[in-house]
């Protein structure tokens, strides 16, 4: 996967399609990451002490990682990522400004 955690990135498919976010969590192994702001879901959680209440809270749930691309920093439309070897260090870069991420 090359989207990392912290990346911004936007929505190319599904019923979030267009929304833009930032990365909270990445699930490599799984293929997909938690873009805050999408796929939200609600969860019934359970009360924390004897006597409370449960309630009813909104998370962002997990999305597959084909669903969505980077956005580019200078022209801020969604890129393709390529790998470029910088002062032998490999470094991510946006196809379309060929900028670093």
């Amino acid at each position: 996967m090359k989207i990392k955690k912290g990346d911004n990135v936007i929505i190319i498919a599904g019923k979030d399609k267009g929304k833009k976010g930032k990365i909270l969590e990445t699930f490599p192994r799984l293929n997909r990451v938690v873009v805050d702001g999408a796929n939200i879901a609600k969860v019934s959680t359970k009360p924390r002490t004897k006597g409370g209440k449960g309630e009813v809270v909104e998370r962002a749930m997990p999305l597959n990682a084909s669903n969505v691309m980077i956005v580019d920093a200078k022209t801020g439309k969604r890129t393709r990522i390529g790998i470029k070897e910088i002062a032998g260090k490999n470094v991510r870069i946006a196809k379309k400004s060929g900028n670093e991420i």
